[in-house]
């Protein structure tokens, strides 16, 4: 490897902006902040909410429904 070409490898704090944590790790870059991190995401606390716009999926069960009857 060449001297002096490389980024600085140093210890950073990725601080999130949602729930306030802190999580210790190493990067090139100096300070991390992230709007969302996985302790407060819904997806990973198991909370995610699945929005049904307009009715969607029941128009899709109704016509469905019409289809398999009609067979």
């Amino acid at each position: 490897m060449k001297p002096e070409i490389h980024p600085k490898y140093t210890k950073v704090t990725i601080n999130c902006a949602n729930c306030g944590s802190a999580i210790e790790t190493r990067s090139t870059r100096n300070n991390i902040k992230v709007d969302i991190c996985s302790n407060c995401h819904p997806f990973y606390t198991g909370k995610q909410v699945l929005v049904d716009t307009a009715g969607r999926v029941e128009r899709f069960n109704k016509r469905f429904a019409k289809k398999s009857a009609a067979k």
